[in-house]
Protein backbone atom coordinates (compact mmCIF):
# COMPACT_ATOMS: atom_id res chain seq x y z
CA UNK A 1 0.00 0.00 0.00
CA UNK A 2 1.42 3.40 -0.99
CA UNK A 3 2.42 5.85 1.71
CA UNK A 4 0.14 8.92 2.16
CA UNK A 5 3.31 10.99 2.47
CA UNK A 6 4.58 9.65 -0.86
CA UNK A 7 1.19 10.24 -2.48
CA UNK A 8 1.12 13.86 -1.34
CA UNK A 9 4.65 14.41 -2.67
CA UNK A 10 3.83 12.80 -6.02
CA UNK A 11 0.61 14.82 -6.36
CA UNK A 12 2.57 18.06 -5.95
CA UNK A 13 5.11 16.96 -8.58
CA UNK A 14 2.43 15.90 -11.06
CA UNK A 15 0.55 19.20 -10.63
CA UNK A 16 3.38 20.90 -12.51
CA UNK A 17 3.51 18.40 -15.40
CA UNK A 18 1.14 19.41 -18.19
CA UNK A 19 1.33 16.20 -20.21
CA UNK A 20 -1.22 13.78 -18.72
CA UNK A 21 0.28 10.95 -20.78
CA UNK A 22 3.56 11.32 -18.84
CA UNK A 23 1.94 11.26 -15.38
CA UNK A 24 1.87 7.48 -14.99
CA UNK A 25 5.50 7.05 -16.02
CA UNK A 26 6.71 9.88 -13.74
CA UNK A 27 4.74 8.57 -10.76
CA UNK A 28 6.17 5.09 -11.29
CA UNK A 29 9.76 6.34 -11.52
CA UNK A 30 9.55 8.69 -8.54
CA UNK A 31 7.68 6.19 -6.37
CA UNK A 32 10.35 3.58 -7.07
CA UNK A 33 13.06 6.10 -6.11
CA UNK A 34 11.23 7.05 -2.92
CA UNK A 35 10.94 3.40 -1.90
CA UNK A 36 14.68 2.89 -2.44
CA UNK A 37 15.51 5.93 -0.31
CA UNK A 38 13.06 4.89 2.39
CA UNK A 39 14.50 1.38 2.50
CA UNK A 40 18.04 2.74 2.81
CA UNK A 41 17.01 4.90 5.78
CA UNK A 42 15.21 1.95 7.41
CA UNK A 43 18.40 -0.09 7.10
CA UNK A 44 20.02 2.56 9.30
CA UNK A 45 17.54 1.68 12.04
CA UNK A 46 15.07 4.50 11.30
CA UNK A 47 11.37 3.78 11.74
CA UNK A 48 9.25 3.40 8.61
CA UNK A 49 7.50 6.76 9.10
CA UNK A 50 10.78 8.53 9.83
CA UNK A 51 12.43 6.87 6.84
CA UNK A 52 9.60 7.97 4.53
CA UNK A 53 9.82 11.53 5.83
CA UNK A 54 13.58 11.60 5.22
CA UNK A 55 13.10 10.13 1.73
CA UNK A 56 10.68 12.91 0.82
CA UNK A 57 13.05 15.55 2.20
CA UNK A 58 15.94 13.97 0.30
CA UNK A 59 14.04 14.31 -2.97
CA UNK A 60 13.77 18.09 -2.63
CA UNK A 61 11.10 20.60 -3.55
CA UNK A 62 8.30 18.72 -5.38
CA UNK A 63 7.20 21.78 -7.34
CA UNK A 64 10.73 22.41 -8.63
CA UNK A 65 11.02 18.75 -9.59
CA UNK A 66 7.68 18.95 -11.37
CA UNK A 67 8.76 22.01 -13.38
CA UNK A 68 11.96 20.26 -14.49
CA UNK A 69 10.09 17.10 -15.42
CA UNK A 70 7.51 19.15 -17.31
CA UNK A 71 10.26 20.46 -19.59
CA UNK A 72 11.79 17.01 -19.96
CA UNK A 73 8.59 15.08 -20.66
CA UNK A 74 6.59 17.47 -22.77
CA UNK A 75 5.24 16.37 -26.19
CA UNK A 76 7.67 17.04 -29.06
CA UNK A 77 6.96 18.29 -32.55
CA UNK A 78 9.30 17.39 -35.41
CA UNK A 79 9.17 20.78 -37.06
CA UNK A 80 11.78 19.78 -39.65
CA UNK A 81 9.54 17.01 -41.01
CA UNK A 82 6.48 19.26 -40.91
CA UNK A 83 8.33 22.03 -42.76
CA UNK A 84 9.55 19.64 -45.46
CA UNK A 85 6.02 18.24 -45.79
CA UNK A 86 4.73 21.76 -46.47
CA UNK A 87 7.53 22.41 -49.00
CA UNK A 88 6.85 19.14 -50.82
CA UNK A 89 3.14 19.94 -50.79
CA UNK A 90 3.83 23.22 -52.57
CA UNK A 91 6.04 21.43 -55.12
CA UNK A 92 3.26 18.90 -55.83
CA UNK A 93 1.24 21.61 -57.60
CA UNK A 94 4.02 22.38 -60.10
CA UNK A 95 3.53 19.28 -62.33
CA UNK A 96 -0.13 20.27 -62.72
CA UNK A 97 0.75 23.63 -64.25
CA UNK A 98 0.73 23.42 -68.02
CA UNK A 99 -1.07 20.06 -67.98
CA UNK A 100 -4.62 19.94 -69.34
CA UNK A 101 -7.03 20.02 -67.63
CA UNK A 102 -4.66 21.81 -65.25
CA UNK A 103 -7.18 23.94 -63.40
CA UNK A 104 -9.33 20.92 -62.50
CA UNK A 105 -6.30 18.98 -61.30
CA UNK A 106 -5.10 21.95 -59.26
CA UNK A 107 -8.44 22.25 -57.49
CA UNK A 108 -8.60 18.53 -56.78
CA UNK A 109 -5.00 18.47 -55.55
CA UNK A 110 -5.81 21.31 -53.16
CA UNK A 111 -8.77 19.33 -51.83
CA UNK A 112 -6.73 16.14 -51.44
CA UNK A 113 -3.90 17.96 -49.68
CA UNK A 114 -6.38 19.61 -47.32
CA UNK A 115 -7.85 16.20 -46.46
CA UNK A 116 -4.38 14.72 -46.15
CA UNK A 117 -3.33 17.47 -43.75
CA UNK A 118 -6.41 16.88 -41.60
CA UNK A 119 -5.65 13.15 -41.47
CA UNK A 120 -1.99 13.84 -40.67
CA UNK A 121 -2.93 16.12 -37.76
CA UNK A 122 -5.51 13.59 -36.52
CA UNK A 123 -2.91 10.82 -36.34
CA UNK A 124 -0.34 13.23 -34.88
CA UNK A 125 -2.48 13.85 -31.78
CA UNK A 126 -3.80 10.27 -31.63
CA UNK A 127 -2.01 7.92 -29.22
CA UNK A 128 -0.47 5.43 -31.66
CA UNK A 129 -0.14 2.78 -28.91
CA UNK A 130 -3.89 2.18 -29.12
CA UNK A 131 -3.36 0.65 -32.58
CA UNK A 132 -1.13 -2.16 -31.35
CA UNK A 133 -3.80 -4.63 -30.28
CA UNK A 134 -5.96 -4.10 -33.38
CA UNK A 135 -3.59 -6.09 -35.59
CA UNK A 136 -6.12 -8.85 -36.36
CA UNK A 137 -8.74 -6.31 -37.45
CA UNK A 138 -6.21 -4.58 -39.71
CA UNK A 139 -4.96 -7.84 -41.21
CA UNK A 140 -8.41 -9.31 -41.86
CA UNK A 141 -9.62 -6.00 -43.36
CA UNK A 142 -6.63 -5.95 -45.69
CA UNK A 143 -7.39 -9.50 -46.80
CA UNK A 144 -11.04 -8.69 -47.44
CA UNK A 145 -10.02 -5.76 -49.64
CA UNK A 146 -7.66 -7.93 -51.69
CA UNK A 147 -10.25 -10.69 -52.03
CA UNK A 148 -12.84 -8.15 -53.17
CA UNK A 149 -10.66 -6.58 -55.88
CA UNK A 150 -10.29 -9.52 -58.34
CA UNK A 151 -14.07 -9.92 -58.46
CA UNK A 152 -15.48 -6.41 -58.19
CA UNK A 153 -12.46 -4.12 -58.60
CA UNK A 154 -11.99 -1.69 -61.47
CA UNK A 155 -9.09 -2.28 -63.82
CA UNK A 156 -6.58 0.40 -64.82
CA UNK A 157 -3.49 -0.47 -66.81
CA UNK A 158 -4.38 -4.14 -66.56
CA UNK A 159 -4.41 -4.07 -62.73
CA UNK A 160 -7.57 -4.38 -60.62
CA UNK A 161 -6.68 -2.08 -57.75
CA UNK A 162 -9.57 0.41 -57.75
CA UNK A 163 -12.96 0.45 -56.04
CA UNK A 164 -15.76 2.83 -56.94
CA UNK A 165 -18.58 3.79 -54.56
CA UNK A 166 -20.76 6.85 -54.20
CA UNK A 167 -19.19 8.50 -57.21
CA UNK A 168 -15.67 8.22 -55.75
CA UNK A 169 -12.90 5.94 -56.98
CA UNK A 170 -10.22 4.92 -54.51
CA UNK A 171 -6.99 2.95 -54.79
CA UNK A 172 -7.98 -0.03 -52.64
CA UNK A 173 -4.61 -1.75 -53.08
CA UNK A 174 -2.88 1.21 -51.40
CA UNK A 175 -5.44 1.14 -48.59
CA UNK A 176 -4.73 -2.55 -48.02
CA UNK A 177 -1.00 -1.73 -47.86
CA UNK A 178 -1.66 0.66 -44.97
CA UNK A 179 -3.76 -1.98 -43.21
CA UNK A 180 -1.06 -4.66 -43.51
CA UNK A 181 1.58 -2.17 -42.34
CA UNK A 182 -0.44 -1.54 -39.17
CA UNK A 183 -1.19 -5.25 -38.75
CA UNK A 184 2.42 -6.41 -38.90
CA UNK A 185 3.65 -3.62 -36.65
CA UNK A 186 1.33 -5.02 -33.97
CA UNK A 187 2.17 -8.68 -34.66
CA UNK A 188 5.89 -8.01 -34.32
CA UNK A 189 5.47 -6.78 -30.73
CA UNK A 190 4.26 -10.26 -29.68
CA UNK A 191 7.27 -12.62 -29.47
CA UNK A 192 5.08 -15.53 -28.34
CA UNK A 193 3.51 -15.60 -31.82
CA UNK A 194 6.86 -16.68 -33.28
CA UNK A 195 7.52 -19.69 -31.08
CA UNK A 196 7.36 -23.30 -32.30
CA UNK A 197 4.63 -24.14 -34.77
CA UNK A 198 3.36 -20.55 -34.74
CA UNK A 199 6.33 -19.60 -36.94
CA UNK A 200 4.74 -21.63 -39.73
CA UNK A 201 1.46 -19.75 -39.25
CA UNK A 202 3.29 -16.40 -39.36
CA UNK A 203 5.09 -17.53 -42.49
CA UNK A 204 1.73 -18.22 -44.13
CA UNK A 205 0.24 -14.92 -42.94
CA UNK A 206 3.15 -13.13 -44.56
CA UNK A 207 2.84 -14.76 -47.99
CA UNK A 208 -0.96 -14.65 -48.39
CA UNK A 209 -1.10 -10.85 -49.10
CA UNK A 210 1.94 -11.12 -51.38
CA UNK A 211 0.23 -13.78 -53.49
CA UNK A 212 -3.05 -11.83 -53.58
CA UNK A 213 -1.19 -8.72 -54.79
CA UNK A 214 0.38 -10.82 -57.54
CA UNK A 215 -3.08 -12.05 -58.57
CA UNK A 216 -4.38 -8.49 -59.21
CA UNK A 217 -1.69 -8.44 -60.74
CA UNK A 218 0.33 -5.73 -58.97
CA UNK A 219 4.03 -6.51 -58.90
CA UNK A 220 4.71 -3.07 -57.41
CA UNK A 221 2.44 -3.65 -54.41
CA UNK A 222 3.94 -7.11 -53.86
CA UNK A 223 7.47 -5.74 -53.71
CA UNK A 224 6.58 -2.80 -51.45
CA UNK A 225 4.69 -5.10 -49.08
CA UNK A 226 7.59 -7.57 -49.03
CA UNK A 227 10.20 -4.91 -48.27
CA UNK A 228 8.08 -3.09 -45.68
CA UNK A 229 7.39 -6.20 -43.59
CA UNK A 230 10.94 -7.49 -44.04
CA UNK A 231 12.38 -4.23 -42.70
CA UNK A 232 10.03 -4.30 -39.71
CA UNK A 233 11.09 -7.90 -39.02
CA UNK A 234 14.75 -6.88 -39.19
CA UNK A 235 14.42 -4.02 -36.68
CA UNK A 236 11.98 -5.73 -34.33
CA UNK A 237 12.93 -7.08 -30.91
CA UNK A 238 12.04 -10.66 -31.72
CA UNK A 239 14.55 -13.31 -30.60
CA UNK A 240 17.50 -13.33 -32.98
CA UNK A 241 17.07 -17.02 -33.74
CA UNK A 242 13.42 -16.59 -34.78
CA UNK A 243 14.29 -13.48 -36.75
CA UNK A 244 17.07 -15.18 -38.71
CA UNK A 245 14.92 -18.24 -39.46
CA UNK A 246 11.92 -16.25 -40.67
CA UNK A 247 13.90 -13.73 -42.75
CA UNK A 248 16.00 -16.49 -44.33
CA UNK A 249 12.85 -18.48 -45.15
CA UNK A 250 11.22 -15.43 -46.77
CA UNK A 251 14.23 -14.60 -48.92
CA UNK A 252 14.75 -18.23 -49.91
CA UNK A 253 11.09 -18.62 -50.89
CA UNK A 254 11.28 -15.45 -52.96
CA UNK A 255 14.42 -16.58 -54.78
CA UNK A 256 13.30 -20.18 -55.39
CA UNK A 257 9.68 -19.63 -56.39
CA UNK A 258 8.68 -16.00 -56.98
CA UNK A 259 11.62 -14.76 -59.06
CA UNK A 260 11.50 -17.68 -61.56
CA UNK A 261 7.76 -17.10 -62.04
CA UNK A 262 8.35 -13.41 -62.78
CA UNK A 263 11.05 -13.96 -65.37
CA UNK A 264 10.03 -17.34 -66.85
CA UNK A 265 7.94 -15.92 -69.67
CA UNK A 266 9.65 -13.51 -72.02
CA UNK A 267 6.29 -12.58 -73.50
CA UNK A 268 4.78 -11.38 -70.22
CA UNK A 269 4.22 -7.67 -69.60
CA UNK A 270 6.70 -7.62 -66.73
CA UNK A 271 9.36 -9.42 -68.75
CA UNK A 272 8.82 -7.04 -71.67
CA UNK A 273 9.30 -4.06 -69.37
CA UNK A 274 12.48 -5.59 -67.95
CA UNK A 275 13.98 -6.32 -71.37
CA UNK A 276 12.94 -2.91 -72.72
CA UNK A 277 14.70 -1.30 -69.75
CA UNK A 278 17.90 -3.20 -70.56
CA UNK A 279 17.68 -2.54 -74.32
CA UNK A 280 15.18 0.28 -75.00
CA UNK A 281 16.36 0.71 -78.59
CA UNK A 282 15.17 -2.79 -79.48
CA UNK A 283 11.69 -2.01 -78.13
CA UNK A 284 11.39 1.51 -79.47
CA UNK A 285 7.97 0.83 -80.99
CA UNK A 286 6.70 -0.61 -77.70
CA UNK A 287 7.57 -0.24 -74.05
CA UNK A 288 11.08 0.99 -74.86
CA UNK A 289 9.60 4.22 -76.27
CA UNK A 290 9.16 5.75 -72.79
CA UNK A 291 12.82 5.21 -71.89
CA UNK A 292 13.94 6.92 -75.08
CA UNK A 293 11.44 9.76 -74.60
CA UNK A 294 12.53 10.46 -71.03
CA UNK A 295 16.18 10.29 -72.01
CA UNK A 296 15.59 12.90 -74.72
CA UNK A 297 13.64 15.22 -72.40
CA UNK A 298 16.29 15.10 -69.68
CA UNK A 299 18.99 15.86 -72.25
CA UNK A 300 17.12 19.07 -73.15
CA UNK A 301 16.49 20.15 -69.56
CA UNK A 302 19.61 22.22 -68.92
CA UNK A 303 20.38 23.67 -65.50
CA UNK A 304 17.31 25.90 -65.31
CA UNK A 305 14.78 24.11 -67.52
CA UNK A 306 12.33 25.18 -70.17
CA UNK A 307 9.61 26.68 -68.00
CA UNK A 308 6.23 25.43 -66.81
CA UNK A 309 4.44 26.52 -69.96
CA UNK A 310 3.73 23.00 -71.19
CA UNK A 311 5.50 23.16 -74.58
CA UNK A 312 5.04 20.53 -77.26
CA UNK A 313 8.01 18.44 -76.13
CA UNK A 314 6.80 17.90 -72.57
CA UNK A 315 3.20 17.43 -73.69
CA UNK A 316 4.36 14.20 -75.35
CA UNK A 317 5.17 12.79 -71.91
CA UNK A 318 2.14 10.85 -70.58
CA UNK A 319 1.35 10.85 -66.87
CA UNK A 320 3.59 13.87 -66.32
CA UNK A 321 1.62 14.72 -63.19
CA UNK A 322 1.68 11.18 -61.74
CA UNK A 323 4.34 8.55 -62.48
CA UNK A 324 6.65 10.90 -64.37
CA UNK A 325 6.37 14.01 -62.21
CA UNK A 326 10.12 13.98 -61.56
CA UNK A 327 11.31 14.09 -65.22
CA UNK A 328 8.59 16.69 -65.89
CA UNK A 329 9.98 18.92 -63.12
CA UNK A 330 13.56 18.43 -64.29
CA UNK A 331 12.64 19.29 -67.87
CA UNK A 332 10.55 22.29 -66.83
CA UNK A 333 12.67 23.72 -64.01
CA UNK A 334 16.09 22.27 -64.75
CA UNK A 335 18.65 20.01 -63.14
CA UNK A 336 19.28 22.56 -60.40
CA UNK A 337 15.71 22.10 -59.19
CA UNK A 338 15.92 18.32 -59.70
CA UNK A 339 19.01 18.10 -57.49
CA UNK A 340 17.33 20.32 -54.89
CA UNK A 341 14.25 18.06 -54.90
CA UNK A 342 16.40 14.93 -54.49
CA UNK A 343 18.24 16.49 -51.55
CA UNK A 344 14.92 17.55 -50.01
CA UNK A 345 13.52 14.01 -50.27
CA UNK A 346 16.74 12.49 -48.92
CA UNK A 347 16.62 14.79 -45.87
CA UNK A 348 12.93 13.96 -45.47
CA UNK A 349 13.57 10.20 -45.50
CA UNK A 350 16.67 10.55 -43.31
CA UNK A 351 14.74 12.51 -40.68
CA UNK A 352 12.01 9.87 -40.64
CA UNK A 353 14.59 7.08 -40.26
CA UNK A 354 16.41 9.00 -37.54
CA UNK A 355 13.22 9.13 -35.48
CA UNK A 356 13.29 5.32 -35.21
CA UNK A 357 16.44 5.51 -33.08
CA UNK A 358 15.03 8.26 -30.86
CA UNK A 359 11.97 6.44 -29.55
CA UNK A 360 12.33 4.10 -26.57
CA UNK A 361 9.12 2.24 -27.39
CA UNK A 362 9.66 -0.89 -29.51
CA UNK A 363 6.21 -0.63 -31.12
CA UNK A 364 6.82 2.98 -32.06
CA UNK A 365 10.20 2.03 -33.51
CA UNK A 366 8.64 -0.66 -35.70
CA UNK A 367 6.00 1.79 -36.92
CA UNK A 368 8.63 4.35 -37.89
CA UNK A 369 10.79 1.75 -39.69
CA UNK A 370 7.81 0.43 -41.64
CA UNK A 371 6.55 3.93 -42.43
CA UNK A 372 9.99 5.02 -43.58
CA UNK A 373 10.12 2.01 -45.92
CA UNK A 374 6.68 2.72 -47.38
CA UNK A 375 7.77 6.27 -48.22
CA UNK A 376 11.43 5.71 -49.10
CA UNK A 377 11.15 2.72 -51.48
CA UNK A 378 8.62 4.29 -53.92
CA UNK A 379 10.38 7.66 -53.71
CA UNK A 380 13.76 6.18 -54.60
CA UNK A 381 12.31 3.90 -57.29
CA UNK A 382 10.30 6.72 -58.87
CA UNK A 383 13.33 9.00 -59.12
CA UNK A 384 15.54 6.24 -60.51
CA UNK A 385 12.73 5.34 -62.93
CA UNK A 386 12.45 8.98 -63.99
CA UNK A 387 16.19 9.08 -64.62
CA UNK A 388 16.14 5.84 -66.61
CA UNK A 389 18.02 3.84 -63.97
CA UNK A 390 15.12 1.57 -62.95
CA UNK A 391 12.35 -0.25 -64.85
CA UNK A 392 9.06 1.60 -65.35
CA UNK A 393 6.52 -0.25 -63.21
CA UNK A 394 3.95 2.38 -62.28
CA UNK A 395 5.31 3.96 -59.09
CA UNK A 396 4.15 7.39 -57.97
CA UNK A 397 6.39 9.89 -56.18
CA UNK A 398 5.13 10.18 -52.58
CA UNK A 399 3.45 13.52 -51.73
CA UNK A 400 4.28 14.95 -55.18
CA UNK A 401 2.53 12.79 -57.78
CA UNK A 402 -1.15 13.57 -58.29
CA UNK A 403 -3.47 11.03 -56.65
CA UNK A 404 -5.96 11.39 -53.82
CA UNK A 405 -5.86 7.94 -52.20
CA UNK A 406 -2.08 7.60 -52.16
CA UNK A 407 -1.68 11.13 -50.81
CA UNK A 408 -4.05 10.38 -47.94
CA UNK A 409 -2.29 7.05 -47.23
CA UNK A 410 1.13 8.73 -47.11
CA UNK A 411 -0.29 11.50 -44.92
CA UNK A 412 -1.64 8.91 -42.48
CA UNK A 413 1.75 7.15 -42.37
CA UNK A 414 3.55 10.45 -41.77
CA UNK A 415 1.02 11.38 -39.07
CA UNK A 416 1.73 8.09 -37.27
CA UNK A 417 5.48 8.73 -37.49
CA UNK A 418 5.01 12.22 -36.05
CA UNK A 419 2.81 10.75 -33.31
CA UNK A 420 5.64 8.41 -32.30
CA UNK A 421 8.09 11.33 -32.21
CA UNK A 422 5.64 13.48 -30.24
CA UNK A 423 5.47 10.88 -27.46
CA UNK A 424 9.09 9.75 -27.42
CA UNK A 425 9.76 11.47 -24.06
CA UNK A 426 6.43 10.79 -22.34
CA UNK A 427 6.08 7.00 -22.54
CA UNK A 428 7.94 4.21 -20.81
CA UNK A 429 10.70 2.37 -22.67
CA UNK A 430 9.72 -1.09 -23.90
CA UNK A 431 11.75 -3.87 -25.46
CA UNK A 432 8.99 -6.32 -26.41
Amino acid sequence: MSSPMFNEFLAKVISKVKSKEAHKMIEKELHHHLLELSQSFQNREDSKEKAEEKAVQEMGNPYSIGERLNKLHKPRMDWTLITIFIMIGAISFLPLIGNAPGSLFLEQQAIWYSLGTIILISFLFFDYRKLKNWWFLFYSSGLLVLLYLPVFGLSAGGVKRWISFGGFTVDAASISMLLFFLAWSGILTKPDMFNGWKQIMMFGLFWIPFILYMMLPSFTSSIFYFLCVLMMFTFSHLPKKSKVIIITAKLTTCLLFIVPILISSRGSLLSERLFSFLSPEEYYDGSGYMYMLIKGLLAEAGWFGNGLNGDNAIQSLPDAHTEFAFPYLVYSLGWAFGIFLCILLIVFIWKISQNASKTKDSYGRILVVGGATLIAVPAIWNILMGLGFAPIIGVSLPFISYGGTTLIIYSAVLGIILSVYRRKDIIEPSEI
